[in-house]
């Protein structure tokens, strides 16, 4: 039965972040108190490594092994997604974004929502993809 839970929650973190960057319309609705938590779990090896494992299991597949992205999935390395303050993201696991399709995160255990933000800040912008989309943004 645990494990049953473990994997629906895992679905629905995925699902989660395929939301996540697809839309900043819910940045608005992110309170200041939650815009400047910052995460307990940040810059450390083993949060990122275990945040990595839940990527990989649950996320990879529809936004790559290198998170940029894939189809209509959004790239989690996206500026967007780079520059939001752990806790606007952290705020958006908790809540979710119905109107977007994104459900909220609130059963899954603070430390594993940190451990996969810890994960996704690590990546970093790709800068090479970002100025290819920048420029082809400015050309239409």
């Amino acid at each position: 039965m645990r494990t049953n839970k473990s994997v629906l929650l895992a679905t629905v973190l995925g699902t989660a972040i395929v939301c996540l960057a697809a839309d900043g319309s819910w940045l608005k609705h992110v309170p200041e108190a939650d815009r400047q938590r910052i995460n307990p779990l940040a810059g450390q090896a083993e949060a990122i490594a275990a945040g990595g494992r839940m990527f990989e299991d649950h996320c990879a597949k529809c936004h790559g092994y290198d998170a940029l992205g894939r189809g209509k999935r959004p790239s989690l390395r996206s500026n967007r997604v780079q520059h939001a303050t752990d806790g606007e993201i952290f705020w958006l696991l908790k809540n979710g974004n119905l109107g977007k399709g994104m459900p909220t995160w609130a059963a899954l255990p603070e430390p594993m929502r940190w451990q996969i933000i810890a994960y996704l800040k690590s990546l970093g912008p790709d800068a090479p993809v970002e100025a290819e989309r920048s420029a082809a943004e400015e050309t239409k």
